[in-house]
């Protein structure tokens, strides 16, 4: 195929990347502004549109200054794109001040390689290799966040787009920072290389506008698109809220659930897997998923456990008969396998720490037996 041709489809493939990308930010930000997670995809999406700009072979060369614009929203995305894998996927993620930090720096350093490198070779080429390793590795951390919390994963619409979207993302960019790494001269002309590049972006941009079209039965900070059916009103909106009701919880299974961790407390055994207990319990594994996240209500098999370890240690700690016993050893005997994780759930659950919780407890606690014997009259002068 001649240069004419791969020119053709290089740019078509870069329009259709560019036009959906920005279709389904409009709509992400239109349909849930307010969501951590959709801002993140806006912000991913728009990135991804500049990048592919700014990557066409037929870009100015030397870039105009207005190009730095584009270059600014697309050196930033590989951190856009690690703080969404983590939105989605951990439920008690939130944005820290340290992330703009870090997407801050990235960004910088890109505007200073593109800028400088002609005036400082030997500083810019190795200021490009530490980028190459950074955006290698944190594509390799939102792998990691895909892999490790989908076991604990209670969503089944959610642990469809750890494989359909996030892991064919991860292994695009983890493949293009090997790629980039030593970097190498921009090329200044079409291939086959930079086609075969646009196009797998096109085909992940198009995966994700498709699952997002489909996703009416996920959770809401990440299915920001309706489908047709979803207009108000219509009969096919009718016959899907039908279709999708989500299937009667046994009452059954859901007291031998509750029997098992309220009586048994199997949230105490250590390494309780949602494997071990759907085996225990004589069921399908994704039929006690389904059980526990639409009847009980949770996301994360990890904060399914978490309810009853985190009131039993609230009992404990509110137990003046054990105001001697260390935080750690209430911890350990709820379940938890170290101080750090239980401070942190403790704290999610009750906006105190453990020690904060006692101290309010026993105080509570003491007030009310100081007020119940000035009521009986004991310590008063006959």
């Amino acid at each position: 195929m001649g240069s004419s041709g791969l020119m053709s489809i290089d740019l078509g493939l870069r329009g259709a990347v560019v036009g959906l990308s920005l279709l389904i930010a409009g709509l992400a930000l239109r349909d849930h502004r307010a969501s951590t997670v959709a801002r993140l995809a806006a912000a991913l999406l728009i990135g991804t549109a500049a990048s592919v700009i700014w990557s066409a072979p037929t870009m100015q060369r030397p870039f105009p200054w207005w190009s730095l614009f584009l270059l600014v929203l697309a050196s930033g995305n590989s951190v856009v794109f690690w703080l969404w894998a983590r939105a989605v996927f951990d439920d008690d993620f939130v944005l820290r001040r340290w992330h703009g930090a870090l997407w801050a720096v990235v960004v910088g350093l890109q505007l200073f390689v593109v800028v400088w490198i002609v005036r400082l070779p030997a500083l810019g080429l190795a200021i490009d290799q530490a980028l190459s390793l950074t955006y290698l590795g944190l594509a390799v951390l939102a792998a990691a966040q895909t892999v490790t919390t989908w076991r604990a994963d209670l969503m089944a619409g959610r642990r469809r787009l750890r494989i359909v979207v996030l892991i064919g993302a991860s292994a695009y960019s983890i493949v293009n920072a090997f790629l980039s790494f030593p970097p190498t001269p921009r090329a200044s002309d079409f291939s086959i290389a930079s086609v075969a590049n646009v196009f797998g972006l096109c085909v992940l941009v198009g995966l994700s506008g498709w699952y997002l079209l489909q996703a009416a039965t996920m959770q809401d900070d990440s299915s920001f698109l309706l489908t047709t059916g979803d207009i108000p009103g219509s009969a096919r909106s009718a016959a899907l809220e039908e279709e999708q009701k989500p299937p009667a919880i046994e009452p059954a299974l859901l007291r031998r659930l509750e029997h098992l961790m309220t009586v048994e407390r199997a949230y105490r055994r250590e390494g309780l897997t949602i494997g071990s207990l759907s085996a225990e319990l004589g069921v399908p594994e994704y039929r006690l998923r389904q059980l526990i996240n639409e009847g009980l209500g949770h996301r994360n098999f990890n904060a399914f456990l978490n309810r009853y370890r985190i009131d039993e240690a609230r009992a404990a700690l509110a137990d003046p008969g054990q105001k001697e016993v260390p935080v750690l050893t209430i911890a350990m005997d709820a379940g938890f396998q170290s101080i750090g994780p239980f401070n942190r759930a403790f704290k999610a659950a009750t906006d105190l720490t453990p020690t904060e919780f006692r101290r309010l407890a026993l105080a509570k606690h003491a007030s009310m037996l100081t007020r119940d014997g000035d009521r009986s009259g004991i310590g008063k002068p006959d």
